[in-house]
C-alpha cells in the first residue's frame, strides 16, 4: 500500500523483492496461459525457479538451501500475489520441504532436501481423501508394517503438484485403530513406484495452471526408513504443528491479490466512463473503493504483523488461523466488488479482474476450510 514498509524488510529483501518480480514478470507470465492449457507449470521453469533461490530459502545450506529466514519466502508469495500467480504450487513444494526439515532424521534430511531445493524434485502433500476434507483424524489410506516395509493402500485427491510430484509426503494410518494416534507421515519416492499410478489432472474453475490430481496406492511397498522421524503415530501433531506455515502463506499471497484487485479497478475505472463521465465520478465506485482499500490496508498490517511474530518464532496457532480466515474471506469479498465495477467486461477472462475471481475462491477451502478456522479460533475463547 502508499507509504507503507513492514517492520521486518531489509534493504537486501528490497533487493531480492525487486528481483522476483523481475523473474516472474520474464519467466512466468509470457507462459502462463501454455501452461493452463497444459493444467501444469513446465518443469523448466522449476529449475529457474530454484536458481533463483525460490524454492530453498528458508533451508540450511548443509542441505541445499541458501539458509534464510521466512522474509524470503513471505516476499516471493507477495510478488507471486501481486501478479495474480495461482499456477506455480510452491507452497505445497515449500510445506513438504518443511516436513522433512522439522522432524526428518539427519539421514532423511540429506536424503531428499537437496534435491527438492534444486528443483530436482518437486515436493506434493497428499492429505485430502475422496470421503475426508478436513477431517483428518478420519483418513483411511493406510501404511502397514511388514517386515522391513510399509505397505500402503487408498488415495488422495485435490493434490496441488499431483501430476509432477517426485517426492509427495504422505498423511496415513499406521494403525487404523488409534484414531489421530495412528496418524503418520511417510515420504514417497514416487518414480517407477509400483502400485502407485495418478489420475487426470482435475478440471478446476481456477487456478488453471495449478496442477492437481487424483493419487492412489495400491499394494505400494516403500521402506520403514520412509517414515519421517523414528516414531510412529506422530503424523497428526506434526500437521498440526506446521499448518501455521501454510496458513501464514495463504494470508501472505491472499492481501497481494487484494492489492492488485484494488490497483488494476482503480486504473480501470478512471478510464472507462459513462453516462459521458469517469466511473470513478461515481459515488459508489469511490465508496466501493474505499472500503476496499482501507480492507487491503488493515489486512496487510495485519498479515505483516504475523509474518513478524513468524520470524520471532510467536506465532501460534489461532493467530494464523485467523489471518487465513480473514484474509481469505476478504480477498474473495474485495476481488467481488473490485469485478461489479468492471461490469460486464469484469466477466470475461479477457480482462484480470476474472482470473482473480475465479482463482481466489478455493483460499477459502484449502489449509483448511474457514469454517474449521473459526472452529480453532473459537477454542480459543
Amino acid at each position: 500500500m502508499d507509504n507503507y514498509t513492514p517492520s521486518w524488510m531489509t534493504d537486501e529483501l528490497s533487493i531480492f523483492k525487486e528481483s522476483v518480480g523481475k523473474f516472474l514478470e520474464t519467466e512466468y507470465l509470457p507462459f502462463e496461459k501454455e501452461w493452463e492449457a497444459a493444467k501444469m507449470v513446465d518443469r523448466s521453469f522449476w529449475i529457474k525457479a530454484a536458481d533463483m533461490g525460490l524454492l530453498s530459502a528458508g533451508i540450511p545450506e548443509e542441505y541445499g538451501g541458501i539458509g534464510e529466514t521466512f522474509a524470503y519466502d513471505a516476499v516471493t508469495f507477495g510478488e507471486m500475489g501481486r501478479r495474480g500467480i495461482s499456477g506455480f504450487g510452491l507452497h505445497v513444494h515449500l510445506i513438504a520441504a518443511h516436513y522433512i526439515l522439522a522432524y526428518g532424521t539427519e539421514t532423511q534430511k540429506k536424503r531428499w532436501l537437496p534435491s527438492l531445493c534444486s528443483g530436482e524434485s518437486i515436493g506434493a502433500i497428499a492429505m485430502t481423501e475422496p470421503g475426508t476434507g478436513s477431517d483428518l483424524q478420519a483418513i483411511r489410506t493406510s501404511a502397514i508394517k511388514e517386515g522391513d516395509e510399509y505397505v500402503i493402500n487408498g488415495s488422495k485427491t485435490f493434490i496441488s503438484n499431483g501430476k509432477l510430484a517426485d517426492l509427495v509426503v504422505l498423511v496415513a494410518k499406521t494403525d487404523p485403530q488409534q484414531g489421530s494416534k495412528g496418524v503418520s507421515l511417510i515420504v514417497i519416492e514416487t518414480e517407477e513406484l509400483e502400485g502407485f499410478s495418478r489420475g487426470k489432472a482435475l478440471d478446476k474453475i481456477g487456478q488453471k495452471a495449478q496442477d492437481t490430481a487424483e493419487l492412489f496406492f495400491d499394494n505400494v511397498r516403500v521402506p520403514v526408513t520412509a517414515l519421517i522421524g523414528e516414531q510412529e503415530g506422530k503424523g497428526f501433531y506434526q500437521l498440526m504443528e506446521q499448518l501455521a506455515f501454510e496458513r501464514l502463506i495463504m494470508a501472505v499471497f491472499g492481501v497481494a491479490v487484494m492489492e492488485m484487485a484494488v490497483r488494476i479497478t482503480t486504473e480501470y475505472v478512471k478510464e472507462r466512463k459513462a453516462f459521458g463521465k469517469s466511473i470513478i465520478e461515481f459515488q459508489n465506485t469511490r465508496f466501493t473503493l474505499a472500503e476496499a482499500k482501507t480492507e487491503t490496508y488493515i489486512g496487510r498490517v495485519f498479515t505483516d504483523h504475523c509474518v513478524q511474530l513468524y520470524l520471532d518464532n510467536k506465532l501460534d496457532a489461532t493467530t494464523a488461523s485467523m489471518a487465513k480466515y480473514w484474509i481469505s474471506q476478504k480477498q474473495c469479498e474485495v476481488v467481488d466488488e473490485c469485478l461489479q465495477l468492471h461490469g460486464g467486461y469484469g466477466y470475461s477472462m479477457e480482462y484480470p479482474i476474472a482470473k482473480l475471481y475465479v482463482d481466489s475462491r478455493v483460499q477459502k477451502i484449502y489449509a483448511g476450510t474457514n469454517e474449521i478456522m473459526k472452529e480453532l479460533i473459537a477454542r480459543s475463547l
